[in-house]
């Protein structure tokens, strides 16, 4: 039985490449909406040769990275120059008939194409058109190009992720994946969804404008609030978290555990199942705020109880006391976890170029009526050009 698409009739044209608006669009494709990507001819996204690794096609030769696997589940893809006159007339001919328009291009760069939201939404009022871009389309910074790295830096993650000054290895970090452009995916679709809910009650279309730099200062959440109300900047903790204590992780004698208390009855629990009496005991670490303001000796006592177990039998304990904690994963474990392989978080698809199946990760997104479906594989580069492009009698 097929079942519906929560976005089935959606149909979007996406000029995006790299990851924030790929990582949108992705998910919109995953909800049921038809996405046709355009790339640039012979070369396509620029994540296709963002390797090793790449995968291998059926006579043994590279493929494409493992990157652009990543973001690009779902959709078509039209090799187009949108540079020459014919390529960006096709490109307003495919805007007529979507829903939704992504792109990721600087500031004004469309409008040269006559592909803009101006151009396109007059010939299709109820275009919901959404542009990525580093800094927004107005400010000073607004003609700048902006990367993820560069916005975790100008956006004060890094200053807040690292060893704290003093320690080995102390120096600002980013995050070991591109955060910032994957939370910008994630507001862009959300945006896009509340877009077209409009869209469909009225008639009219509307212009976003999504910027990493906007993104990145949300994402500081209570960092951020925390410091419009004691007026300090946060600083650089390690994997300490600044507004509780104990929530890091813990030595063990195989790896490490992190344990996350969220309240005074959790930190009882913890120190009941490490037999820690007189921790429990201790006045200066009743309350959450006491055991923050002596965060050191906290810590110190717990690792001592925590160091002379193993990992399982510190997680045993803990979970008989209703206490939340998890083990330190690699990569590779994340998706032999007893819970990843029930949750189906891998999926495989075949491609009929390359000699084995794509393995991608699964949405996170379980909707009980209109579920997500993996109908496409990341595409070939180009490989639904003439359908696609066949349909407009071109």
């Amino acid at each position: 039985m097929t079942l519906p698409r929560a976005l089935a009739g959606v149909r979007v044209l996406d000029l995006s490449r790299v990851l924030a608006g790929p990582w949108a669009t992705q998910m919109l494709a995953d909800l049921g909406a038809e996405v046709i990507k355009i790339e640039r001819p012979g070369t396509g996204d620029d994540t296709r040769a963002w390797g090793p690794p790449f995968t291998t096609k059926a006579d043994g030769s590279p493929g494409d990275a493992a990157y652009f696997l990543c973001a690009n589940r779902g959709k078509k893809s039209v090799e187009l120059d949108i540079a020459s006159p014919e390529g960006a007339e096709a490109i307003r001919a495919l805007a007529a008939t979507c829903d939704v328009v992504v792109e990721n291009f600087k500031v004004g760069g469309l409008a040269k194409y006559g592909l803009d939201h101006a151009a396109l939404a007059a010939t299709n009022p109820r275009l919901v058109y959404c542009s990525i871009t580093g800094f927004g389309q107005t400010g000073p910074r607004a003609a700048q190009a902006g990367y993820d790295y560069m916005i975790q830096a100008m956006g004060g993650l890094m200053s807040i992720t690292g060893q704290p000054d003093g320690s080995p290895g102390a120096e600002p970090m980013k995050v070991g994946v591109a955060v910032v452009d994957l939370a910008t995916g994630l507001y862009a679709s959300n945006a896009i969804l509340a877009a077209l809910l409009h869209a469909r009650a009225t008639g009219q279309g509307q212009y976003i404008d999504i910027a990493l730099f906007d993104v990145q200062a949300a994402m500081l959440a209570n960092q951020a609030t925390n410091y419009f109300v004691s007026g300090s900047a946060p600083t650089r903790m390690g994997n300490a978290h600044p507004n509780l204590v104990p929530y890091q992780p813990f030595p063990c004698s195989d790896g490490m555990v992190v344990i996350a208390v969220g309240n005074d009855g959790q930190f009882r629990a913890l120190c009941g199942a490490l037999g820690a009496e007189a921790v429990a005991a201790d006045d200066r670490f009743a309350t959450n705020a006491g055991r923050i303001a002596h965060r050191g000796e906290v810590v110190e006592a717990l690792s001592a109880l925590t160091s002379g177990l193993t990992m399982a039998g510190l997680m045993a304990r803990l979970e008989a006391a209703g206490v939340p904690c998890g083990p330190v994963n690699t990569v590779d474990q994340v998706f032999a976890e007893p819970q990843a392989i029930h949750r189906g978080l891998e999926v495989e698809q075949a491609r009929d170029d390359l000699s084995g199946p794509v393995r991608t990760v699964a949405s996170p997104i379980r909707m009980s009526v209109t579920p997500v479906a993996y109908d496409r594989p990341p595409p070939a580069l180009g490989q639904d050009t003439e359908a696609v492009l066949g349909s407009l009698g071109l």
